[in-house]
């Protein structure tokens, strides 16, 4: 069983095959460091991929399933070395759930053809959706491009179905591999402040659907409270399937209040539109290769300039609720949703800077990166992808920030040089108030450089729409 980003045994199609399947069952995983940095992996996320592996091996271990550990630089080794290690343990049969994306996609055609030329069996799995890719599709079996149209189909064509961990196998002779701390290191990394391993994760799911999801549609667009699930790390590594939560949130409907109910929808949405991502990026290689999903669009003259890119890192634009989400995220390598879309359309609309220099920059500081879900979001935001928002539809960071954070609790937390400010002022300075302050001016009109956006999308990337928006 070649594990990746399924780090669990609860729900683990390929796992639970392969137990049914085989009489001796061994695991393993492969660190490939320079591999993950090409990806921008973030360090906070491969330590937390360490910290699951551990509790993950203690799982296995409990299941006589032993777990190797293989470590190579990139992908284009792995054939040869899990091909070493088949022929070392004589093994005959490799189980693993698949990935989408075109390095991984490439990587696991290599492995089943030499494996298949030395008569080693491959059996792939469809696990990281709910519904696998290729199953949702339009009447003339296409790939849909908009959400609302794919979330019907998906709705009619969900099944539930949460497999059982494996059963105890037989006692392997085959020992375990220690897993090294070092091995996983690719930085320094803020504090991680979830903990590891699947139980914690299932934790996380009853508490969030016993006292959170109720409220959602509401208090997931505040980001100074707990109203999301903070389940995204687990999904992105796999230490939780979708399926789980997806059958947490369906019995939570049975009974759920009706305004309750409105919430766990929206919060289903939410888990489909994870779903609708995968898709996109298994139908559409070309935005592996920092393409825009809309071609046109890859015209548009984006500017270069490093310097505000910096300032934007960093949390210095002199945009308080756009300073306080960027520092969120160096400080606790996690952004709230919603300010995940509001930096991301700061950046390419109003400094107009290249969408994908952000995308980069979210993942390799993300403990829940996924190349599906972050490139989706910054490609909506950027206008550039399917599905996204009207080139001419640009979110106004301080209305947002009036709108939910109007008593600025968010951004006293993370700017703290701005707490002593009204909850009016505290969302946009004035010069005079910023005197005494360290802390900058705005360094960019909101309402002209959103004009001067507009006119960029007009003239370069094949729009011609002239509606003017909120």
């Amino acid at each position: 069983m070649w594990f990746r980003s399924d780090l669990r045994v609860f729900d683990n199609t390929a796992l639970r095959a392969a137990s049914q399947a085989c009489d001796e069952l061994i695991a393993c995983f492969c660190i490939c460091p320079g591999q993950w940095r090409a990806h921008d992996m973030a360090p906070i996320q491969s330590h937390f991929i360490y910290q699951n592996l551990l509790a993950l091996a203690q799982q296995l271990s409990q299941l006589n399933i032993p777990l190797k550990i293989i470590k190579v630089d990139h992908f284009s080794q792995l054939p040869a070395h899990l091909h070493q290690l088949c022929q070392q343990l004589s093994i005959g049969d490799v189980y693993a759930n698949q990935q989408y994306a075109i390095n991984e996609k490439l990587r696991d055609e290599k492995c089943q053809q030499l494996f298949e030329n030395n008569a080693i069996n491959c059996h792939w799995y469809h696990d990281f959706c709910a519904i696998a890719p290729g199953q949702v599709l339009k009447a003339d079996l296409n790939y849909y491009k908009v959400f609302t149209p794919f979330s019907r189909q998906w709705k009619q064509q969900f099944q539930f179905g949460i497999s059982l961990p494996p059963a105890k196998q037989q006692a392997s002779s085959v020992n375990s591999d220690p897993l090294l701390e070092h091995d996983f290191k690719l930085g320094d990394h803020p504090k991680i402040s979830w903990q590891a391993g699947e139980q914690a994760a299932q934790a996380v799911l009853k508490t969030f659907v016993a006292t959170t999801v109720a409220h959602y549609k509401t208090d997931r667009d505040i980001p100074s409270i707990e109203g999301t699930s903070s389940l995204s790390p687990y999904l992105a590594l796999g230490v939780i399937s979708p399926r789980q939560c997806l059958s947490a949130a369906y019995q939570a409907l049975k009974s759920a209040t009706a305004s309750a109910q409105e919430s766990i929808y929206c919060w289903i949405n939410e888990l489909i539109w994870r779903d609708f991502y995968q898709h996109i990026v298994d139908k559409n290689p070309h935005i592996c290769r920092h393409q825009a999903f809309k071609r046109p669009t890859d015209q548009l003259p984006w500017r270069k300039n490093t310097a505000d890119f910096e300032r934007w890192c960093h949390g210095q634009t002199g945009i308080p609720i756009i300073d306080a989400a960027m520092r969120q995220l160096l400080q606790t390598g996690w952004m709230h949703n919603r300010l995940r879309m509001i930096c991301a359309m700061f950046l390419s609309k109003n400094l107009f800077i290249d969408w994908r220099w952000g995308e980069q920059f979210f993942m390799r500081h993300l403990i829940d990166g996924e190349f599906a879900a972050n490139n989706g979001g910054w490609q909506w935001s950027a206008s550039t992808g399917t599905d996204a928002v009207p080139y001419f539809r640009v979110f106004n960071p301080v209305t947002q920030s009036q709108r939910f954070d109007p008593n600025g609790h968010f951004i006293r937390r993370f700017v703290p040089e701005l707490s002593a400010l009204d909850n009016k002022s505290i969302h946009m300075p004035k010069p005079e108030q910023l005197a005494n302050i360290t802390y900058p001016a705005p360094m960019v009109d909101l309402k002209n450089s959103r004009l001067e956006a507009i006119s960029h999308f007009k003239m370069h990337s094949g729009h011609t729409k002239t509606t003017t928006a909120n």
